[in-house]
Parts: structure tokens; C-alpha cells; sequence
């Protein structure tokens, strides 16, 4: 993706790692951090989504969180639509959550991490 020259540098890093994540796959906001060489970063991740401008490719519908659970509210109508690209992915919610063992792409890469710790 090409570097926007108004947007920060970390938020940059964020969108290029969500653009990896498959069609049909999901991952944690914490394992987008890890990925773009944030970790701990979690809620930038979350951040960084939200200033996504409008019309993007980024698949930014693919990140939830580690309980496998969507965060957004639908006040605005964001959760809907989150879930309604998840099922065209063919990703499946069961009582709002998904199965990141079916699902989950990279989801040992902050297991790894921690063991590291």
C-alpha cells in the first residue's frame, strides 16, 4: 500500500499489516500489533481502523477481538456491517463469537510472543 504523507507512520504500519490478513480469515487487534512491529498496541490498532478513510480496501472487517467477539458498537451501524462481510467471507458467528481455531489466521504468533516473555 502507498504511504500517505498525512498519515502517521504507525497507522501506515497498522493498515499494511490488516491488508494480509486472507479472504475468509480473521485475526486479534493485539496480533495486527504484533505483526506491524507494535506490540502491546492493541488499541492503536483499533485507532488506527477507525481513521481508515472512507472507500478503502483494507479489509479492516477481518480484525476482532481475542475473545473472538466483534467490538465495534452499531450505533452507527459498523457492527452490521462488520459481520455481514464476515458471513460473505463465509466466517461464521456462533452466539457473537467465532472460532479461531476454523477461522484464525496467525492467531500463534502472540501465543509465541509471550512465551518469549
Amino acid at each position: 500500500m502507498a504511504r500517505r504523507s498525512n498519515v502517521p507512520k504507525n497507522y501506515q504500519l497498522i493498515w499494511d499489516a490488516v491488508s494480509q490478513i486472507p479472504l475468509g480469515k480473521v485475526t486479534t487487534y493485539g496480533e495486527v500489533a504484533q505483526l506491524a512491529g507494535l506490540p502491546g498496541q492493541a488499541r492503536l490498532v483499533g485507532y488506527a481502523l477507525h481513521n481508515l478513510p472512507h472507500n478503502t480496501k483494507v479489509p479492516w472487517h477481518r480484525v476482532i477481538n481475542a475473545e473472538g467477539r466483534i467490538s465495534l458498537s452499531n450505533l452507527d451501524g459498523l457492527r452490521d456491517l462488520q459481520v455481514k462481510l464476515l458471513r460473505k467471507e463465509r466466517v461464521l458467528f456462533i452466539k457473537e463469537r467465532t472460532s479461531f481455531s476454523k477461522y484464525g489466521w496467525l492467531q500463534n504468533l502472540t501465543k509465541q510472543s509471550r512465551r518469549r516473555v
